[in-house]
């Protein structure tokens, strides 16, 4: 009886020191969840989230701050509703430490309530609303990509600076179209000859470009996203309105767009936060890794995503999963250590990039067409919204 009962406690003993081990295994892993719409017309800016991401785990030995890290896929087909069942699940069901990409700004803003409710981190790689940024502004939402305006606010300081008088402004009626314009109007001075909203993810812009001819602006302006920006481009060279009126764009000409437009976008000035023609090391070894492995070259959402997961490879390393207060203390710190693709970066009190942004000509290149720096309209950039944001 006396060896019966020795050998019951060693059995319990043994179980719960395989219990402790268990628990300290899963404490031990990171579970992130990526979202980004893999369907449809814009697939090619949530493909090149995932791929961003997934190349910097790969590098990172499937690690993120020493820990192994599982990465769960979803497609919200850009759509509000499956954007925020998707949230849902991530946080309720796969209890994931931190939410990558987020989608476009109308899936964001639409699944922000359970991530504010939740307090799970989230980091955006495509998207920075402006409510997000100000007033509305959480202290466990961040983005490694841009405020929605910063971009077109480059775009409007350098038409300006180029003496640019009159400007047509077009882009789909949603947050982030609205937002661009905004930006832009917010650094140009000219005049703006009209300013037209479009269907997300409208195929035909015939009528729009007959509109835009009548009114003979000095220069166009545009958003078109994606498979957006592919139509529209092409449309307008068929038109032969490329070599009539200059096109300024953002997110429009870019990674996911020049493989379909190639010499259509020729000419065309973009503004980014990042181009694969920025020469500085970090950027020459990620656009020569992403290159090997996808046989393509990386976009500006593949670049946002490869930092989101370098952030959370430097905040994993200090905060223990599952410590939502202490990852997102974590990820806001890491902001200032992260060794970026595009060059200058910090979180800023309302957790969105303090950066650079560049403007881009498209030249014919030995490989096709690419980016060529011509000017850097702002350096170390703070958006417009920052003041009215009440974290620190």
């Amino acid at each position: 009886m006396k060896n019966t009962t020795t050998s019951l406690r060693y059995g319990a003993t043994a179980a719960a020191f395989a219990a402790l081990a268990s628990a300290s295994a899963i404490a031990s892993a990171a579970t992130i969840g990526i979202m980004a719409p893999l369907s449809g017309p814009v697939a090619v800016v949530g493909q090149d989230q995932v791929d961003g991401f997934m190349l910097a785990v790969e590098q990172l030995g499937g690690k993120l701050g020493g820990k192994p890290a599982t990465v769960l896929k979803e497609d919200d087909q850009l759509k509000p509703e499956i954007g925020g069942q998707i949230v849902r699940k991530f946080i309720d069901k796969d209890k994931v430490d931190a939410i990558v990409g987020l989608s476009f700004s109308n899936v964001m803003m639409a699944s922000l309530p359970r991530i504010v409710e939740s307090g799970t981190v989230a980091i955006a790689t495509n998207a920075g609303p402006s409510p997000l940024a100000g007033a509305g502004c959480k202290a466990n939402v961040f983005s490694t990509a841009w405020q929605n305006d910063g971009a077109a606010e480059a775009m409007g300081k350098f038409a300006q600076e180029k003496g640019v008088k009159r400007v047509y402004l077009m882009a789909p009626n949603y947050q982030a179209g609205k937002d661009m314009l905004t930006g832009f109007k917010r650094y140009f001075k000219g005049q703006i000859v009209d300013e037209v909203y479009t269907q997300v993810n409208q195929p035909d812009y015939a009528a729009e470009l007959a509109q835009l001819q009548g009114a003979k602006p000095d220069a166009l302006f545009v958003f078109y996203p994606g498979g957006m920006g592919v139509n529209f481009v092409k449309q307008m060279a068929q038109a032969g309105l490329m070599k009539s009126i200059p096109l300024y764009s953002v997110f429009t000409v870019d990674g996911t767009t020049l493989p379909g437009l190639r010499d259509a976008a020729v000419g065309s000035i973009s503004g980014a936060m990042w181009d694969a023609a920025l020469d500085t090391p970090e950027n020459q070894k990620f656009v020569a890794a992403f290159e090997s492995k996808y046989k393509r070259t990386p976009s500006e959402y593949a670049a946002t995503a490869y930092d989101a997961a370098q952030v959370l490879n430097i905040a994993l390393a200090k905060a223990k999963p599952g410590d939502n207060k202490a990852l997102a203390a974590a990820v806001k710190a890491a902001g200032s250590e992260l060794k970026s693709v595009r060059g200058p970066f910090a979180f800023n009190n309302n957790n969105l990039p303090v950066q650079n942004y560049y403007a881009f000509e498209t030249i014919k290149t030995s490989n096709g067409v690419g980016g060529k720096l011509i000017a850097t309209p702002m350096t170390r950039q703070a958006d417009a919204y920052h003041a009215q944001c009440a974290l620190k």
